[in-house]
């Protein structure tokens, strides 16, 4: 009898751990899970938009036309790096500006390098997807850098991070991230005080599953009556 109590306490014990995991439900887990990922997508988007570029030195920038496709197509985030326009080489893609100290700039791949006699070089340019080079002759002066690395997609994003909004934009993101890892906290600790619970219950009914089967196991102890009959 106690081998039976003995099986059915373990299968008692099964179903309740198995209804607390369906108790979350896959909606939950999902949650949690799209939760997580768009974090740590809004981190890495701050990461390449914002902290690598500042911290080397680098210009985030957005294409905006088809002239470098099919690598860089329009919406992409490049970052473009400084470099000594001495190490530049046929091949590289680098990002000039359209006419020295003013804002307007090109980003298009190196075809051919000039070297003076003088000791000047100057590069030809031209669009991955243009015909023809572009029109004049870059000057070191006009180089701004060496594309670093991009980014397909997100170079609006960036665009709008950087632009007008960035003097609210910035404290929102922060404001929400501190919002975010509350919640997270708050649901952490939440759910620790009701495994907690669920843990101490689960520990009673066991204690009195035992106490029952040490009831039931002492009672098959008891020696039965003696019912043979005695003889004079």
């Amino acid at each position: 009898m106690s081998n039976i109590s003995t099986r059915a306490d373990a299968r008692n014990s099964s179903s309740t751990n198995t209804d607390d995991e369906k108790s979350r439900g896959i909606l939950y887990y999902l949650g949690m899970g799209i939760s997580g990922g768009l974090f740590a997508l809004v981190l890495l988007v701050g990461a390449l938009v914002i902290v690598v570029p500042n911290l080397a030195g680098a210009l985030p920038l957005t294409v905006l036309t088809s002239s470098m496709e099919p690598s860089l197509p329009p919406g992409t985030l490049i970052v473009v790096k400084p470099i000594d326009t001495n190490e530049i080489v046929i091949g590289d893609v680098i990002t000039y500006q359209i006419e020295s100290g003013k804002a307007g700039v090109i980003t298009h791949r190196v075809t051919g390098i000039t070297n003076s006699s003088d000791g000047t070089r100057t590069f030809t340019l031209q669009g991955d997807n243009n015909d023809v080079a572009d029109e004049l002759q870059v000057l070191p002066v006009q180089v701004q850098g060496k594309l670093w690395y991009s980014v397909p997609w997100i170079g609006y994003v960036s665009n709008f991070v950087n632009g007008s909004a960035k003097s609210w934009l910035v404290p929102i993101i922060a404001i929400a991230l501190f919002i975010y890892a509350g919640f997270m906290i708050t649901t952490g600790t939440i759910s620790s005080a009701r495994k907690r619970k669920r843990r101490r219950a689960r520990a009673e009914r066991e204690a009195e599953r035992a106490a029952s089967i040490e009831a039931v196991t002492a009672a098959d102890a008891v020696d039965p009556i003696d019912n043979r009959v005695r003889l004079g």
